[in-house]
């Protein structure tokens, strides 16, 4: 059986993505139970030099959509930038598995050899989509989710 990148992306990313809504939800309820602001666990940092938990929320989201339409070779589509809020976490990600699930399975898989060329840093990448997916975006969002 041929590798479908598809298949190892797409329900992939749906599943983490719902596991970051159940985080979500359980930050929510943890800051409720002790009576404080739940924007305190959003805006927290394990460590100074990492980003907050929303700022993860969002590149798990940016993985997740700019990944799933570089390899169909889609322009990425409009998600909601903010991600301050509960609210606002939440529909960041619904967007982004709206759109990630409305890509056709063989346009993902037909980004197999394609070249894709994105920003690393300061620098610009070529790679081919599957080693654009398994070495770069793959590793990322399971960075970033966790």
């Amino acid at each position: 059986m041929p590798f479908s990148i598809y298949q190892a992306s797409v329900p992939v990313y749906v599943k983490l993505l719902a596991g970051q809504v159940g985080m979500i939800d359980k930050a929510v309820s943890d800051a409720e139970t002790r009576k404080f602001s739940p924007e305190t666990l959003f805006t927290a940092r394990l460590n100074p030099e990492m980003w907050s938990f929303s700022e993860q929320v969002k590149a798990t989201t940016n993985h997740a959509f700019r990944g799933t339409a570089r390899l169909a070779g889609l322009p990425f589509p409009e998600i909601p930038d903010a991600v301050g809020t509960e609210a606002e976490m939440k529909a960041r990600i619904a967007a982004t598995v709206a759109f990630i699930q409305s890509v056709d399975k063989a346009s993902v898989d037909s980004g197999h050899d394609r070249e894709i060329t994105f920003p690393m840093g300061n620098e610009t990448a070529t790679l081919t989509g599957v080693n654009y997916f398994l070495g770069f975006t793959l590793p990322n969002i399971y960075f970033h989710h966790t």
